[in-house]
């Protein structure tokens, strides 16, 4: 039988928060579908649709906690799937901060279309 290998050390905070982001996913993504497939159907979406449910607090904020929350789970996931791999040492150091600077920068992206798409900017 295989030897249960993982970098992440159960009941730790990045263990915890990689389930909890799943969680939060999932759940968004459901929110997401019913809302957009049917509830709106897909040839009743429009961009000023779009602009409209943006200007509202509550799904923008939702909308920016989603793109926050995937960044950290896609980053963090791909970064331990890394580690598992034998990375180490240097290796695993410029990879976390390269990983680190495109996470940021994803964020900075999403943040800035949202602030565009919901009229702030």
């Amino acid at each position: 039988m295989a030897e249960h290998y993982s970098s992440f050390e159960r009941k730790g905070t990045g263990w915890l928060l990689q389930r909890l982001t799943a969680v939060f996913l999932v759940g968004v993504l459901a929110f997401h579908f019913m809302l957009l497939h049917f509830v709106n159907h897909a040839a009743e979406i429009t961009f000023m649709g779009t602009q409209a449910r943006m200007g509202q607090v509550g799904y923008f904020a939702t909308m920016w906690l989603f793109l926050v929350t995937a960044t950290f789970h896609g980053v963090n996931g791909v970064y331990n799937a890394l580690v598992n791999q034998g990375l180490s040492g240097t290796q695993q150091r410029v990879a976390r901060a390269g990983l680190a600077l495109a996470a940021l920068a994803l964020v900075a992206q999403g943040t800035y279309v949202a602030l565009a798409m919901n009229g702030f900017l």
